[in-house]
């Protein structure tokens, strides 16, 4: 065990945020602290790094063991270069190298007993330069830079010239190469782009030391932890798994409990019926038994209803009209910067009812995409065209759609104007915002607080269209899942922006990746598209080089590869014909399997609601599992038969 918290307790007037909390991490493990903003979770971490004092309980790390800790805000300052900054950490390192060069100038004049002995001590010093790495440490150092997603063009860059979010990433990137026992981060994810968070899962995955995450990063936490910390209305609960896992077991929890609450409630008001019916006989032995069953009743331990938290806000997106079947159509777009090129030719279209997901690493233009459409940027080049009552609903990262002057009730009253005071403080109640707060200016809210009143104007405009830069920023875990239940309802279409990659797996059907500065398509999740991204990729790039061997070839033989004449053209048709029959018989038989497997869910969903079944923790585990198998096949299905609908 390298790290043991017992029974923490604290309170910031007299409020009590963290109670009784306690928990172990084992050496090597993988462990992830969870809750919803407010929850303590920053809190804890700074408690356990001796930052805050605790009101009782205690901390212990086994001895001589090293801790790394990496706050959500922490980031490097100086005039170092990047470079520089990272080779601090391999100070110890730098200094054998000097060592080893000095000792090497002394031995070419030494002689006798003064060069055995400086040939002993440098061994000595070799062997410890080669324990530590010393002969790899500059490619290691190079590696980690690359995996945060720094260019070597930049490792000459000044600290003092970059970014916020760069300079947390210098930050990690010191505390990484540092490899203490323990390595403690709060939101590493918040600065990185796709591939830079799958480079720092497969860094920490494979660390041999343990790790503590707190993160809002759902997949993330997936692929890393092995152990998940709730911290949830004070209290500490730990789960064994994934958060995926974890989700699972604590939805299971919480119908378990809540049924245990409904029969407790149908018991109790069952005695009270029993114990009013006995003293209406109005015989001494009938009211002497009512006595003795409202004695038992007074003794029964009352269980509290469950409390569902994401049962606090609310969130409806509905479309008030539909649009057209052709959404969007965006041809030839192109756009730089100066010098800096971020995408050209670009061409997509969207069909009413899509949600698809723009992804890409930082920086490739993205946003830019999306500002375009919203006439916040003119193109370079290349045409944009909406659909037949089209009406757009837009969610800006940065949050532009607000004014900073303005109260929550002025933002909401001044945009919809036709809505009556008590319709607005109904609105602003259902994202959390109640009482005075409607008074606030916006200026003074936190990036989660502005996220959820763009969300609440995103909900009242009733659009068919919408366009979504970043919308899980600065949410907590339980928002973003009300987010996603709600886009998963939403008739509408949907185009977004998103590094979150669980959000995309549960809310998008298709996927355009932005990269090389073209975009290339993907009928399906994230999943689908980690899957098909490297053979798509291989198949862009053939593609093209065959298209100029092809090209070469024809120029100097004077021929071209097509095929021509009557023969190949029957012969092409019966191919066609062919390959059609067999992608309708496969339509068919997908249709039906779908059918069969929704049908059973159904059948799953009403077993687990019904008496006998609820209460059984073993046979809803049980029919769980069954669910799961079947969801996941049903989503390998739906992309089936997207990609066979999609070829006829």
């Amino acid at each position: 065990m390298i790290l043991s918290v017992s029974n923490i307790h604290k309170s910031f007037n007299e409020v009590p945020v963290l109670k009784n909390v306690s928990f172990h991490i084992e050496d090597n493990e993988k462990a992830a602290i969870v809750g919803i903003n407010g929850a303590g979770k920053t809190t804890l971490l700074r408690i356990i790094m001796g930052e805050l004092p605790t009101d009782e309980g205690l901390v212990t790390f086994a001895k001589d063991k090293t801790v790394g800790y990496l706050s959500q805000h922490e980031a490097v300052s100086g005039e170092n270069t990047i470079y520089e900054e990272l080779l601090l950490v391999k100070q110890e390192i730098l200094d054998m190298e000097q060592q080893m060069h000095t000792i090497e100038l002394q031995m070419k004049t030494a002689t006798g007993d003064l060069l055995s002995r400086l040939m002993n001590s440098y061994a000595t010093l070799t062997h410890a330069y080669e324990s530590a790495n010393g002969y790899a440490y500059k490619s290691e150092l190079v590696g980690v830079l690359k995996g945060l997603g720094f260019a070597e063009e930049e490792f000459n860059k000044s600290v003092s010239t970059l970014s916020g979010g760069q300079k947390t990433r210098v930050a990690l990137g010191k505390l990484l190469l540092l490899k203490p026992n323990l390595i403690i981060l709060d939101e590493p994810t918040n600065h990185l782009d796709l591939q830079s968070i799958a480079w720092l899962e497969t860094y920490l995955l494979n660390y041999k030391g343990a790790v503590i995450i707190v993160s809002h990063d759902r997949y993330f936490l997936d692929r890393i932890a092995s152990k998940v910390i709730e911290l949830d209305n004070t209290n500490a609960t730990v789960f064994s798994g994934n958060y995926s896992t974890y989700a699972a077991e604590k939805e299971m929890l919480r119908a378990a409990a809540y049924n245990a609450y409904m029969k407790q409630q149908q018991d109790i008001r069952h005695q009270e019926a029993v114990i009013e019916k006995l003293k209406s006989f109005n015989r001494e032995k009938s009211i002497k038994r009512a006595e003795s069953r409202e004695k038992m009743l007074q003794k029964i331990e009352v269980l509290e209803k469950p409390v569902e938290i994401r049962a606090d806000m609310h969130l409806t997106l509905e479309p008030k009209f539909p649009s057209g079947n052709d959404v969007l159509q965006v041809e030839g777009l192109s756009k730089a910067f100066g010098p800096l090129s971020l995408f050209d030719d670009l061409s997509f279209s969207l069909k009413k009812g899509e949600h698809v997901a723009v992804i890409g690493d930082n920086g490739t233009g993205k946003t830019t995409i999306l500002k375009i459409i919203n006439e916040l940027l003119p193109p370079d080049r290349g045409t944009i065209r909406l659909g037949t009552n089209v009406a757009i609903g837009y969610y800006d990262q940065e949050h532009h759609v607000l004014h900073p002057e303005k109260t929550l009730f002025q933002e909401i009253s001044d945009d919809y104007p036709s809505l009556t005071n008590t319709e607005i403080r109904n609105t602003l109640a259902a994202f959390l915002f109640t009482g005075e707060d409607v008074f606030k200016t916006i200026k003074t809210l936190s990036g989660g607080e502005r996220g959820r009143l763009s969300l609440a104007k995103l909900m009242l405009s009733e659009a068919n269209f919408l366009i979504l830069d970043e919308p899980t920023n600065h949410l907590d875990i339980m928002s973003k899942e009300i987010l996603e239940d709600a886009l998963c309802g939403y008739t509408g279409t949907v185009l977004y922006v998103s590094h979150d990659r669980y959000f995309i797996n549960r809310t998008a059907h298709r996927i355009l990746d932005l990269n090389r500065r073209t975009l290339t398509n993907y009928l399906g999740n994230y999943d689908y598209y980690l899957e098909k991204r490297e053979e798509q990729l291989a198949k862009i790039d053939a593609s093209l080089a065959g298209s100029q061997t092809g090209k070469s070839t024809a120029a100097q033989n004077g021929t071209s590869d097509a095929p021509s004449g009557a023969k190949q053209d029957w012969k092409a048709k019966k191919e066609q014909q062919a390959a059609q029959r067999k992608r309708e018989n496969n339509l068919k038989k997908c249709e039906e399997r779908i059918e069969a497997l929704e049908t059973r869910n159904e059948e799953i969903d009403t077993l687990m609601a019904s008496p006998e079944v609820c209460t059984d923790v073993a046979r809803l585990q049980e029919l769980n599992r069954e669910k799961e198998g079947n969801e996941a096949e049903l989503s390998e299905l739906y992309e089936k038969w997207e990609a066979l609908s999609l070829e006829g």
